[in-house]
C-alpha cells in the first residue's frame, strides 16, 4: 500500500469554510435530500463511520475518475454538506481531508431519527480532528480500508465484507486489546476475518509486541482471527520478527506483517504478508492467510 500516495504529511495551518455560514433547518434539510445522490449518501456513511478520509481516498471508494470526485466534493463543500481542511505544507500543496459539515450531519442524524445537530458542534468537531495528533494515523488505518476497497472494485469476486473502526471494536472486545481496525476479506471462495494494528513508528518494538497478550487472551474465534501488523518500513518490520523470535509469541495466534517498502500493485489485498514464525521468507496475499468464521 503507497500510503504515502494516500496520506500527506500533516504542519498545521487553517482554513475557512461554508459551512460557516449554512443554516441548519428543517427545510433546508428537506431541499438537500432532494438533491443528493445514492453515491453522496455513502460518502456520508462513510465519514459518519470513520471520521476523515483524503480526496485521494474517496476517490478510491466512490468514484471511477479523479475529476469527478474532485467535482462532486467541492459541490458538497459548497452546499455545506461537506467540509474540509488542509494543512501548509511546502514544497506543494495538500490534499484536502473531507468530514461532514453541518447539513450532511443533519440529514445522517434525520436517517436515525436523532434531533438535529447545532452547526457550530459540527464545526467545532471538525477543528478538533484537523487539530488532532492522531489524525495520520487515522488517514493511515482508513487508507488501509481504502486500498482493500479499491482492489475490490478492480477485481470480481474480491470483497471487504466487513470494515469496523476502532470504536467498534473497543465496543465488542472491551478493555483486552485496542485493534486500530477489523475487517473480513472474502476472496476466492476464503473468509478472513482479521485485526489490525497500524504503526507508525512511535512506540517501541518491545511495546508493539506486547499487544499480542492481549489478543491471545481473547475468547471464542476472535482468538483465531490474524493480528495484521502495518509498517512505515521494512526494518521496523524486520525488528518485530527478531522480537518474536527471540521472545516467541502466545500460543495459538496468527501474526502478519508488512510494510510501506513492500511493493504490491495490488496493495494490502497483494503478496505483502510475511507470517511470523513460519519460517519462510516469502510473502503471502492477505486471502491466503489463515481464515475462520467470524
Amino acid at each position: 500500500m503507497d500510503r504515502r500516495r494516500l496520506i500527506g504529511t500533516i504542519t498545521t495551518s487553517g482554513t475557512s469554510s461554508p459551512a460557516d455560514q449554512v443554516r441548519v433547518t428543517a427545510a433546508a434539510v428537506s431541499a438537500e435530500l432532494s438533491r443528493i445522490t445514492s453515491r453522496d449518501k455513502r460518502i456520508l456513511h462513510l465519514l459518519d463511520q470513520h471520521g476523515v478520509f483524503t480526496t485521494e481516498q474517496l476517490g478510491a471508494l466512490t468514484f471511477d475518475a479523479s475529476n469527478t470526485a474532485r467535482n462532486r466534493l467541492n459541490l458538497l463543500w459548497t452546499r455545506g454538506v461537506l467540509d474540509r481542511f488542509r494543512h501548509c505544507q511546502r514544497p506543494g500543496s495538500q490534499s484536502w481531508r473531507w468530514v461532514i459539515g453541518p447539513l450532511g450531519a443533519a440529514i445522517v442524524a434525520v436517517g436515525r431519527g436523532q434531533a438535529l445537530p447545532r452547526p457550530s458542534a459540527v464545526r467545532d468537531a471538525a477543528a478538533r480532528l484537523a487539530a488532532s495528533p492522531r489524525l495520520p494515523h487515522r488517514l493511515a488505518v482508513n487508507g488501509f480500508f481504502v486500498a482493500l476497497t479499491a482492489y475490490t472494485r478492480a477485481h470480481d469476486g474480491a470483497r471487504l465484507v466487513r470494515w469496523w473502526n476502532e470504536a467498534r471494536c473497543r465496543e465488542t472486545v472491551g478493555t483486552l486489546v485496542r485493534p486500530d481496525g477489523h475487517g473480513i476479506w472474502a476472496h476466492a471462495g476464503h473468509r478472513v476475518p482479521f485485526w489490525l494494528e497500524m504503526d507508525l513508528g512511535t512506540e517501541t518494538v518491545a511495546r508493539v509486541a506486547g499487544k499480542l497478550t492481549g489478543y491471545a487472551n481473547l475468547t471464542g474465534t476472535r482468538h483465531a482471527y490474524p493480528v495484521l501488523f502495518w509498517f512505515p518500513s521494512a526494518t521496523r518490520e524486520a525488528n518485530l520478527h527478531a522480537h518474536c523470535a527471540r521472545d516467541g509469541v502466545p500460543t495459538g495466534l496468527t501474526i502478519a506483517t508488512a510494510s510501506d517498502d513492500t511493493s504490491d500493485v495490488n496493495g494490502p489485498a497483494g503478496a505483502v504478508w510475511r507470517v511470523v514464525g513460519s519460517g519462510r521468507s516469502d510473502r503471502i496475499t492477505l486471502t491466503d492467510l489463515p481464515g475462520g468464521s467470524p
